[in-house]
């Protein structure tokens, strides 16, 4: 296989792209930096994209390897042909693959073994060959009885064993029943326990292989999983008898009847439930990959939500027996004080634990309280509305999501940083810390606990772990680190920085003090010369004389844009003070494509340059529609039918999203009620943090349960 060709034509891109991202990934450069420094040699091609061939440049070569193994595999066994060489070669998946290779493979005992080892096998080939003239099986028979096959029906079922494992292996018979089953087959669901709890839906459930809905196969598997469903694929073995009739039978004569025999047996011994299971397979590996593609997609929004800065925030985990602690954490996110309060029952030290937060909050001038969701929420999300309504001195709240808080608190990360701190009180400090910079505090945590998907723990997580991984590292590097203050846990997320690199940059931060540019990064022990060319160009230092060490300009082009700026008669002290009117105007008078060959760099880094120089230190974060903030409560119970409200997507699944409304209990717009527009899925509309308007429909307080639309009632 053509590897550079099958990528043009499977990402329609040109020949000079494809060849040069490949050299790229093989010279050891990150996607990031491919994607942010290398646009002139990709054609700017996107992170995500280049992520995507990167993945199918490996299947394809994985493949490659495969048919070496098969191909000399097959010669060893002296059974190589032309044939069999040219199916090899034009095989475009692993799975078409092992159908070629099936017959070649070292089996374990079969039926069909035990029968040729018997010497039954030249009466399997004649009784296959069913030509004119050829005795009656039966009499073909007799010449094979033997101590060890005394009877003639002992000797036929041999034969038809044998018969029935070549069926199975035949290459073309298995790809024509895998199509047919795919599309015309059915998933059939029935309830494996009287009791099946969420699965009622699918007590007797039948659907299309060919359209069932990948938030359903999952659903199905765990079920499965769970013993409360049996899952079984149904199709019309006639049809599948006759697909293999058109293959396997050459005659009209009693060798036929035999064959016809074996056909049956082998299709309902061998052949179905091998392309059955290969089915489900299949359809959990799409519903799995989809998923994934959500989920990242999720959290990739989630951690790109706008930062709140510049206010100190309490930070409240909510709690019954053990109280609610608190955490005062500082603009910069620095723990000013801690506490823990009683609102909620069984203390109800409602008025003490008001006299303790407005206390602090007069100390320490806060501005926010951010509330953690998990158990004691509500009544300390009542609590909070109510001190913020006596104080009267605009303070606003948010509903923090908690997931992954707890397994945070309780790692060895959380413990290196707040030795001090109880694993309850470092959660607050997290919940805090979340609304001020979601992406600087998720980042500590496994992506996986961060909770914006949907039977994540049904999936490959080696698969899920390393595309979530991949999100983590493009938003960390999209938005770029201060080297001055992130942590290794940040800083290791850094394109070509690991986590030992990340804790020696620490470690020369606390020994030597802050840094003052960028090139100090090379005395960090083990940062040579390929991770500084790699992590440079994302690391901000703001303290640095040199204003471009506080832009995402790559060293490696600070002479270009020293040159540009002299060009077009601006300093660098313009830049700093935001003074850069005239740069944009001689950039617009002289033209990117001239400027570009006159600097001799690409037009695509002269554009980022020009952009990076318009606002040093900017966060890209900055520019999104900022998060919803409260300052009053609603129950479950004050909802109406046709009520407009606010509210935030908090995450976006198969068959709709769900939107925090500030009820505690977030509500589902289902996909029918997004647009009134046909759309495949929410994600075409909707991503996690957008603020959006919506009507209630329905409330079932019992079950806690709240429907909402997003189409305007009349």
């Amino acid at each position: 296989m053509d590897i550079l060709k099958q990528l043009e034509l499977e990402f329609s891109l040109k020949p000079w792209q494809v060849k040069n991202t490949i050299e790229l990934i093989d010279a050891g450069n990150t996607i990031p930096f491919i994607a942010r420094y290398r646009k002139e040699a990709t054609g700017s091609l996107d992170d995500q994209l280049l992520r995507e061939l990167n993945d199918r440049l490996a299947y394809l070569r994985s493949l490659e390897e495969q048919k070496e193994k098969i191909i000399s595999s097959i010669t060893e066994q002296e059974k190589m042909t032309d044939e069999i060489a040219l199916a090899i070669e034009n095989a475009k998946t692993l799975t078409e693959l092992e159908d070629i290779y099936r017959p070649f493979r070292p089996k374990r005992k079969t039926r069909a073994s035990v029968a040729k080892a018997l010497g039954l096998d030249g009466l399997a080939e004649k009784i296959y060959a069913q030509e004119k003239g050829t005795p009656a099986p039966e009499i073909l028979a007799q010449e094979y009885i033997t101590d060890e096959v005394p009877t003639v029906e002992d000797a036929l079922q041999g034969a038809r064993d044998i018969i029935a494992e070549q069926v199975s292996d035949d290459s073309q018979g298995r790809k024509l029943i895998r199509y047919a089953v795919k599309n015309h087959g059915t998933i059939s669901v029935c309830g494996a326990d009287e009791d099946l709890g969420v699965y009622e839906n699918y007590a007797e459930y039948s659907e299309s292989i060919k359209t069932i809905a990948d938030h359903r196969v999952l659903a199905i598997n765990r079920g499965e999983k769970e013993g409360k469903l049996k899952v079984n694929i149904d199709f019309d073995k006639t049809i599948a008898f006759d697909l293999l009739y058109n293959i396997h039978c050459k005659g009209n004569n009693a060798c036929t009847e035999q064959v016809i025999e074996a056909i049956q047996d082998s299709y309902t011994r061998l052949i179905f439930p091998s392309i059955e299971r290969e089915i489900r397979n299949e359809l959990t590996d799409a519903a799995c990959v989809s998923s994934i593609k959500v989920f990242g997609e999720n959290t990739r929004q989630l951690l790109m939500q706008p930062p709140v800065k510049g206010n100190v925030t309490i930070g409240l985990d909510p709690g019954y027996r053990t109280g609610c602690k608190v955490a005062v954490i500082s603009e910069t996110g620095k723990v000013l004080d801690t506490g823990v309060i009683y609102p909620a029952p069984p203390h109800n030290k409602i008025d003490e634990a008001k006299k303790i937060i407005k206390t602090l909050v007069k100390k320490h001038n806060v501005k926010m309280f951010a509330i953690g969701n998990g158990t004691a929420s509500h009544e300390t999300e009542v609590f909070a509305a109510e001190v913020i309504k006596e104080l009267d001195c605009g303070i606003t709240y948010m509903v923090v999501s908690e997931a992954g808080a707890s397994v945070y608190s309780a790692s060895k990360t959380a413990a290196e940083e707040f030795p001090q701190f109880d694993v309850s009180l470092r959660s607050a400090v997290s919940i805090a810390r979340r609304l001020q910079d979601p992406l600087a505090e998720l980042v500590k945590i496994d992506p996986k606990a961060i909770g914006v998907g949907q039977y994540q723990h049904d999936m490959p997580q080696k698969e899920l772990s390393a595309a979530l991984d991949g999100v983590v590292e493009a938003c960390v590097n999209s938005v770029g680190v201060d080297l001055n203050t992130a942590s290794p846990q940040l800083l290791s997320r850094v394109a070509g920085i690991n986590s030992s690199i990340a804790k020696n940059i620490v470690l020369y931060r606390e020994e030597n003090g802050e840094f003052t540019s960028r090139s100090e990064l090379k005395k960090v022990a083990k940062l040579g010369p390929k991770a500084f060319e790699q992590c440079a160009g994302f690391l901000r230092v703001a303290e640095s004389k040199n204003v471009f060490d506080n832009t995402a300009v790559h060293p490696e082009s600070y002479t270009a844009a020293r040159e540009l700026l002299k060009i077009c008669n601006v300093s660098e002290g313009d830049i700093k003070t935001g003074n850069i009117s005239l740069l944009k105007t001689q950039v617009e008078t002289l033209g990117t494509s001239a400027l570009a060959k006159q600097l001799d760099i690409g037009e695509p880094t002269l554009i980022d340059i020009v952009s990076e120089l318009s606002k040093p230190g900017r966060d890209p974060r900055d520019e999104l529609p900022k998060p919803l903030l409260r300052s009053d409560i609603m129950g479950i119970e004050d909802l109406k039918a046709g009520m407009e409200l606010k509210g935030t997507v908090r995450n976006v699944i198969d068959f709709g999203a769900f939107v925090d409304i500030g009820v505690h209990q977030d509500g589902l717009v289902h996909i029918s009620q997004i647009t009134n527009k046909f759309i495949k899925h929410p994600s075409e509309v909707l991503k996690v943090g957008d603020i959006v308007t919506v009507w209630v429909l329905s409330v079932d307080a019992e079950k806690k349960r709240i429907s909402l639309t997003m189409k305007k009632p009349k």
